[in-house]
């Protein structure tokens, strides 16, 4: 049996004020690549990985799609779960 997986997460420090998004790429449970907003570009663990980052990272549109995940995919989503998460007692 095979797996791959595609897992998405935003990190947030102070709200909205920091927000960190990090794609990564995992195939039977190792994580072979990942594109972290802080570093601004995919960086690969394995051969695969490295071969796919550096595909993607010469990109200039790919990039800056992931670039903008964070206010389009995490702030978006801030906004509209933060009623129902941060502020319910």
């Amino acid at each position: 049996v095979f797996q791959e997986m595609g897992k998405s997460e935003c990190h947030f420090i102070n709200g909205t004020e920091k927000v960190r998004y990090v794609q990564r790429y995992i195939y039977n449970r190792f994580e072979y690549m990942r594109f972290d907003s802080d570093v601004g570009r995919f960086e690969g663990f394995t051969p695969h990985g490295e071969f796919n980052a550096q595909n993607w990272n010469s990109d200039p549109e790919e990039l800056e799609y992931r670039r903008g995940q964070v206010d389009t995919y995490c702030r978006y989503n801030y906004q509209v779960s933060t009623p129902f998460l941060v502020e319910r007692r």
